[in-house]
C-alpha cells in the first residue's frame, strides 16, 4: 500500500491513555443524557464513543498492519467530526435530525472504502478524513463563537477557542504524526484537547443549570394579586427577563384552533393574534401530550428557537405558554417533571387569579346592590317620615282642634273626659313627632348638618345622662352643599350608633365628638372614656362583620364613599369616620 509507514515500532500507551480518557468523557456526557433527556449530550457522546473507536482501530492497524482497522479507523473518524459538529448544533440551535444529514454519514464510509480498498492510497484516504475532521471542528467553533454573540456566554467562546486550536491540531496528522514525529506527543495534545473540551461542556451545563434557576425562579414565583389581566401581562413580562428570549404568548388550544390570547415581545407582531404556521405543530403537541416540548428553527417564519409550557387550565380547553427567542439554555436544562410542575403552578395561577375576578366582580355587585338598599332603605324613611308628619300629625292636629270646641260646648261634667282625650292625642302626636325624627331627622333637612348634630348631642344627654360635647369649629358653616345628602345621613346615622354603643355597651361617662373639613374630605371623631376593647378586639371588629349596627355604620358610609376606622384610646375607643367632600 502506498502512505507513509511508521519510522520506530509504535507505542501503545499513549493511545490507550487517549481511549480511556476519551470514554471516560464520553460515559459522562451519556450520565448527563440519562438524567437530563437532552439530545446535545447524547450526540456529543456518541462523537467521543466514535472517537475511541477510531482510536482502538488505528492502535489495531499499527500492530497488525491489517487495512481494514484501518478502514474503521478512518469510518469512526469521520463519525467523530460529524458528532460534535451536530453536537454543537443541537445544543444552539435545538436543529432536528434531518434525512440529508444521512450524507454526512455515509461519506466517511464510501470515500474511506474507495481511497484504501480501490486506490490503495493512505495519503488520500488520510487526506480528506482529516480535511472533513478539521472543518467540522472548525464549524463547530463558528457554532460556538456565534452563540456567544448572541449569550454572551464565556463557555460557549471557550469551546470555540478549543475548536479552532484542535482543527489546526488535526491538520498536522497526514504530516507529522503519520511519520511518527508527534509520537507520543500527539496523542496527549489530543487528549488535552478532549479534556479542555469536556471542561467547557461542563462550564455550559453549569451555565444551563443557572438559566434553567433563573427560568424556574422567574415563572414559579408568587404571582401579583391582580386581576386576571393585569396576572397574564406579568406571566408574560416574566420570560422576556431570561437570556435570549424575544417573546412571549399565551396560546389557547380549542378543538383544532389555535388563538393567541396575550402576547409581548416580537411574539406581539404575530398578525391578527395568529400564530404561524411553523409553531403549530409545537403548541398542538404540547396540547395534546401535556409535555414541555423544545424546538429549532422549522420553517421561514419560526423563529431560532422555541419552547412550548402546557399550563394547567379549566374546562376542554388547554392553554400554553409559547416563548420565542435566540438559545435554548433558559428551558434546556431544566426536566420536563419540573416544567410540567411549574406549568401546572402557573396554570393554577391564573384560574385562581379567574376565580378571585369573578369573586370581585360579585363583591363589587353586592356592594352596589347594599348601597342600593340603603339608599331605598332611606328614601322608604323619608317618605314614611313625609306621611308620618304630613298626613297623620295632621289628622292629631285637626282631631285635638274638634275636641277642643266639643269640650267648649260640653256640660261642665265632661271637661274631665275631654282633657283625658285631648292628653291622648297630645301624647299620639309627640309619639308620632319623636317616630318621624327617627326615621328622617326634620332638623337636617331644615337646618343643616351641624345642628343636626347638635341636637343629637342634646338628646343623648337627656336620656342617657352622658356628658356629650361636640367640636365643629373645623367644619365650616354652614356646610351646605359640602357633603351629598347621603353623607349627611351616613355622618348623623354614623354619631347615632356611635353615641348609643358608648352609653349601653361602654359605660362612658363623658364623649368627646369632632367634625372637621378638609380640602377633600370631612371626619368625625367620635371618642368615649368607657371601658374600651383591646387591640385583638378592635382588629377583629375592623376586619368585621361586628356587631349589626357596627355593619349597618359601615355600609352607609361606605355607600357615601368613606370609611370608619376603630382604634383604642386611653381610656375608652375611638372612632373615626371619614367620607369625600363634594368637588367644586
Amino acid at each position: 500500500m502506498n502512505g507513509f509507514e511508521p519510522a520506530s515500532p509504535p507505542s501503545l500507551g499513549a493511545p490507550l491513555l487517549q481511549a480511556v480518557v476519551t470514554l471516560g468523557l464520553a460515559l459522562l456526557l451519556w450520565h448527563l443524557h440519562a438524567r437530563q433527556r437532552k439530545a446535545h449530550f447524547r450526540w456529543w457522546a456518541v462523537a467521543l464513543f466514535a472517537r475511541v473507536l477510531s482510536v482502538g482501530a488505528i492502535a489495531s492497524f499499527l500492530v497488525t498492519g491489517w487495512q481494514p482497522f484501518l478502514y474503521l479507523h478512518q469510518v469512526f473518524l469521520g463519525w467523530t467530526a460529524f458528532g460534535l459538529l451536530y453536537a454543537a448544533q443541537v445544543f444552539a440551535r435545538q436543529l432536528a435530525w434531518d434525512r440529508r444529514f444521512w450524507g454526512f454519514v455515509a461519506f466517511p464510509v464510501v470515500w474511506s472504502a474507495f481511497a484504501i480498498f480501490v486506490l490503495d492510497s493512505f495519503a488520500l484516504a488520510a487526506g480528506l478524513a482529516v480535511v472533513f475532521l478539521a472543518l467540522a471542528t472548525l464549524w463547530a467553533g463558528v457554532v460556538f463563537l456565534r452563540y456567544r454573540h448572541r449569550t454572551g456566554s464565556p463557555a460557549a467562546a471557550f469551546l470555540a477557542g478549543v475548536m479552532y486550536f484542535w482543527a489546526l491540531h488535526h491538520l498536522d496528522y497526514p504530516i507529522l504524526r503519520a511519520r511518527g514525529a508527534w509520537d507520543p506527543w500527539g496523542y496527549y495534545l489530543d487528549i488535552l484537547f478532549t479534556l479542555a473540551m469536556g471542561a467547557g461542556v461542563l462550564l455550559l451545563v453549569i451555565e444551563e443549570q443557572r438559566e434553567g434557576l433563573r427560568t424556574l425562579t422567574a415563572l414559579s414565583g408568587e404571582l401579583p394579586g391582580a386581576p386576571e389581566t393585569d396576572l397574564r401581562d406579568a406571566l408574560l413580562a416574566r420570560p422576556l427577563a431570561l437570556r435570549g428570549v424575544r417573546g412571549a404568548a399565551l396560546v389557547r388550544v380549542a378543538g383544532e384552533a389555535e388563538t393567541v390570547e396575550r402576547a409581548v415581545g416580537v411574539a406581539s407582531r404575530w398578525p391578527a393574534q395568529a400564530l404561524p404556521a411553523a409553531l403549530r405543530p409545537l403548541v398542538r403537541e404540547t396540547a395534546r401530550t401535556g409535555h414541555s416540548r423544545l424546538a429549532g428553527q422549522s420553517g421561514p417564519d419560526g423563529p431560532p428557537f422555541a419552547a412550548a409550557l402546557p399550563l394547567a387550565a379549566a374546562g376542554d380547553a388547554n392553554t400554553v405558554l409559547l416563548v420565542v427567542g435566540d438559545v435554548a439554555a433558559p428551558f434546556a436544562a431544566l426536566e420536563d417533571d419540573i416544567l410540567r410542575v411549574v406549568g401546572e403552578q402557573v396554570g393554577h395561577a391564573l384560574d385562581r387569579a379567574e376565580l378571585s375576578r369573578g369573586l370581585a366582580q360579585r363583591t363589587d355587585e353586592l356592594e352596589r346592590l347594599s348601597v342600593r338598599m340603603l339608599q331605598e332603605h332611606e328614601a322608604q324613611r323619608r317618605r314614611l317620615g313625609r306621611e308620618l308628619h304630613d298626613e297623620t300629625a295632621q289628622v292629631f292636629s285637626a282631631l285635638k282642634l274638634q275636641l277642643g270646641t266639643l269640650r267648649e260646648g260640653s256640660p261642665p261634667e265632661l271637661h274631665e273626659r275631654f282633657d283625658r282625650l285631648l292628653a291622648w292625642v297630645d301624647r299620639g302626636s309627640t309619639s308620632i313627632r319623636s317616630a318621624t325624627d327617627g326615621l328622617r331627622p326634620a332638623v337636617l333637612d331644615d337646618l343643616g348638618l351641624v345642628p343636626a348634630l347638635r341636637a343629637l348631642c342634646a338628646e343623648v344627654r337627656e336620656w342617657a345622662g352622658l356628658a356629650v360635647d361636640l367640636d365643629a369649629a373645623g367644619f365650616p358653616v354652614p356646610g351646605r352643599g359640602l357633603l351629598s345628602p347621603a353623607a349627611e345621613v351616613a355622618l348623623f346615622r354614623a354619631l347615632q350608633e356611635a353615641l348609643s354603643n358608648a352609653a349601653r355597651h361602654a359605660g362612658a361617662t363623658r364623649v368627646q365628638v369632632t367634625l372637621a373639613a378638609s380640602a377633600s374630605e370631612a371626619t368625625l371623631t367620635v371618642a368615649d372614656d368607657g371601658q374600651g376593647l383591646d387591640a385583638a378586639s378592635v382588629a377583629r371588629l375592623s376586619r368585621g362583620p361586628g356587631r349589626s349596627g357596627l355593619v349597618g355604620m359601615r355600609e352607609r358610609v361606605a355607600a357615601a364613599g368613606g370609611t370608619v376606622t376603630l382604634a383604642p384610646a386611653a381610656p375608652g375607643l375611638r372612632v373615626t369616620i371619614t367620607i369625600p367632600v363634594r368637588r367644586a
